[in-house]
């Protein structure tokens, strides 16, 4: 059960056309291709991808899944918004009550062991260990971890585990942790386990219907067999601009796993089929990457141009994120800038440059899908533009 409803306001103008899984990451992928890549990497051929905020794109982006081999006619992958339950309208409250709301789907394919996994992730993981892991402790529940840095644990769940990793304290996001092993939202229960608690929870007015609130720590207070799996490998949180622009650039880096040729662990993606990029005789590409339809005449530098991407001549690109279909024209400059999916820069803007191009600092400027910078703007760093596109 794969939750990709996330609203995700805290990409801010990213997310105001399309839920979070549905952004574009690392040029070609969109982030829910991670989530999907790995069930299919691990054998997990029936998925239900739970959507509710903007869930046009994403229908129509994952289809009937072929492009992650999930097209199969008894299993494969369904989409599961929010419907009439025969007495009201009801949107998803809460991670746990979007799964109990789906209680018949996971029900009719009554299976022994049901994976709970986020849709707004950057990892490559094979569950059927963490499954193999969860069947030799005899466990009912399963939570994967992993050691986050002191300083964000207060974003996360953090937990306390014994000799045998099965979980003695669960805190969500806590002010003072005792610990930095930290949830990464990946859950595997038992489903006469998830079952019952999912039932209790609905049942209880005062409950948030939350996994990490209320389903685990009520779980642990009746003494269930609750165990950390350690995920050792690069696994990325990727919910705010800061940590989605931090994880885009290490990917970039020698060595990250979207760069190995493993083909037992690749990522799939149901991207746009479109010709070769175009490199012009002026453009000077360095530590960058440059997808298929792009066509550069200016400096790329330490960047990722996604499909469909138009740089113009004289321009200078460093340390920033062109997402798909954006252009950027004649003489203009930009550093450690996100421009939106369909945005347009016009000729000789400056952006978040002070018109310094060499800095490696500063904080991170976005400009909007769909949205466009008039010619000859100068936009100091760390702004949120939001002009509307001309008609």
């Amino acid at each position: 059960m794969l939750l990709a409803g996330g609203q995700g306001t805290r990409l801010g103008g990213l997310t105001r056309k399309r839920a979070k899984p549905g952004v574009s990451f690392y040029g070609k992928y969109r982030i829910i291709d991670f989530t999907l890549s790995n069930c299919t990497n691990s054998n997990i051929n029936t998925v239900g991808v739970l959507v509710q905020y903007k869930p046009l794109f994403l229908n129509s982006y994952i289809g009937l899944g072929s492009a992650w081999d999930l097209d199969n006619p008894l299993n494969g992958v369904h989409i599961l918004p929010p419907f009439l339950n025969g007495k009201e309208s009801s949107l998803y409250n809460g991670t746990a009550n979007a799964v109990y709301q789906n209680f018949k789907f996971i029900d009719f394919h009554d299976p022994e062991y049901v994976i709970i996994l986020s849709g707004d992730h950057v990892y490559n993981m094979d569950y059927s260990l963490m499954l193999k892991f969860h069947k030799e402790k005899n466990a009912e529940i399963t939570l994967a971890t992993i050691e986050v840095p002191w300083e964000e644990t207060s974003q996360f769940g953090i937990l306390t585990v014994d000799g045998e990793e099965r979980i003695t304290k669960f805190t969500e996001k806590p002010a003072h942790p005792a610990g930095n092993l930290a949830s990464m939202g990946v859950y595997i229960f038992n489903w006469s386990t998830l079952k019952q608690a999912l039932i209790a929870d609905a049942g209880n007015y005062q409950s948030q219907h939350d996994f990490g609130k209320n389903i685990i720590p009520q779980l642990l207070n009746q003494r269930k067999r609750v165990f950390a799996y350690k995920f050792r490998e690069y696994w990325r949180d990727v919910g705010t601009i800061e940590s989605y622009y931090r994880a885009n650039m290490e990917s970039l880096k020698e060595g990250h796993f979207l760069n190995n040729t493993d083909l037992k662990s690749r990522i799939f993606s149901n991207e746009d089929i479109l010709p070769s990029y175009i490199v012009g005789p002026t453009a000077k590409i360095e530590n960058s990457l440059v997808s298929s339809g792009c066509i550069v005449h200016g400096e790329v530098s330490n960047s990722i141009l996604a499909p469909g991407v138009y740089i113009g001549k004289g321009v200078q690109i460093k340390d920033s994120i062109i997402l798909p279909f954006a252009k950027v024209h004649t003489g203009s400059r930009l550093l450690k800038t996100i421009v939106g999916e369909n945005a347009e820069v016009m000729s000789h803007s400056i952006i978040g440059t002070g018109g310094q191009i060499e800095r490696d600092h500063g904080e991170i400027t976005v400009i909007e899908d769909y949205h466009l910078v008039p010619e000859g703007s100068m936009i100091k760093e760390g702004i949120h533009v939001d002009w509307p596109r001309a008609i």
